[in-house]
């Protein structure tokens, strides 16, 4: 599916995400911030000067977010842009609550960030027997191959299809091949081939 399609769902239906950034420990820290909007050119997110989350994002220009609704995950890992009050006003239009949190001329303690730059993934075990993986890019970047792949010298056993919990290796064909969108990335199918020709990708 198209990366946009998962940033609606991140916006729309997830909505509050998990934030990390690193602390002046050096060590991760995280907070729970609303994703407010999204278009074809990322996801957008406010916070407030004062906050020390605030300081930290203007440091590092860089967050991981993660937001799960039942049993679906979006996460999200790359650059982010302060672009002050720029969409400010239709972030509080879609977003109504936040008029009652900083009512009126409060919202000025406000600037807003543009995820603009990242990439990740939507995973969802909704139906447990036929989990669903796919990629998520915003920008210029390339979609990352994760997963494990068969490497050339498959005999064909069908040991890796015994040991796969979803059944996503394909054997029918000369070369052996991982449906990498319905693969939980367990590892079982590497651990039991008999050739060690399954590898994971780095």
């Amino acid at each position: 599916m198209e990366s946009s399609v998962y940033l609606k769902k991140l916006v729309e239906e997830f909505h509050s995400a998990t934030v990390a950034t690193i602390g002046a420990d050096g060590h991760p820290q995280t907070r729970i911030i609303d994703m407010m909007l999204w278009d074809d050119k990322g996801v957008y997110f406010l916070t407030a000067r004062g906050k020390e989350f605030y300081r930290q994002v203007m440091e590092q220009q860089f967050i991981a977010v993660s937001a799960t609704k039942g049993k679906a995950a979006v996460s999200l890992r790359g650059k982010v842009k302060n672009i002050g009050s720029e969409k400010l006003d239709e972030i509080f239009q879609k977003n109504a609550y936040m008029q009652k949190i900083y009512p009126e001329d409060t919202r000025a303690a406000l600037e807003v960030f543009w995820v603009y730059e990242a990439e990740g993934e939507y995973f969802d075990i909704s139906d447990p027997a036929h989990v669903v993986r796919d990629s998520i890019v915003i920008g210029a970047l390339e979609a990352r191959q994760t997963g494990y792949f068969v490497g050339s010298g498959c005999t064909g056993c069908g040991l890796c299809y015994s040991a796969c919990p979803q059944k996503c290796i394909d054997l029918s064909d000369k070369s052996t091949v991982i449906d990498q969108s319905h693969c939980l990335h367990c590892g079982q199918c590497a651990e039991i081939c008999p050739e060690q020709i399954i590898k994971k990708r780095s």
